[in-house]
């Protein structure tokens, strides 16, 4: 039997809008992966945390107050602190294209803006298990 994708839905930061990542949730839980939704006003260490308690192959960041380039490197500085090694790290919101380019370079995986069809996150995080995790899981 396969696990599972364990997908963690977060809201970091002052941002109060949860809509988005609300339906993002849906859709993965929708498409047979157990999803965690942290609710709102989450910190960076926070989230890691609940990553490492949760045992998450994702985790998927819902960002809108622009943030974006001070709250997702320091994820990623917190994930390679725990050792979160081989967790993606993705998400999306207000993010101008520039912003995305400059994040995926650091190290953040695929970010989704506005209007993005559901689908393309769950394909997305799908292709990205079958490509670094779902080995690793059949092994556990």
């Amino acid at each position: 039997m396969e696990r599972k994708i364990r997908v963690l839905v977060a809201k970091v930061g002052l941002d109060g809008h949860d809509r988005g990542a609300k339906v993002v949730a849906a859709a993965l839980r929708d498409a047979g992966m157990e999803v965690i939704y942290t609710g709102l006003r989450q910190t960076p260490e926070m989230v890691v945390e609940t990553a490492l308690q949760e045992d998450v192959d994702v985790i998927a960041v819902s960002i809108l107050s622009g943030a974006h380039m001070a709250l997702f490197p320091k994820l990623l500085r917190l994930m390679k602190e725990k050792g979160l090694k081989n967790v993606l790290l993705t998400g999306g919101g207000i993010i101008p294209d520039e912003d995305m380019e400059a994040l995926e370079k650091m190290g953040v995986g695929k970010l989704f803006g506005p209007g993005t069809n559901t689908q393309d996150i769950v394909h997305y995080i799908q292709d990205w298990y079958r490509k670094h995790r779902a080995k690793q899981s059949l092994e556990i």
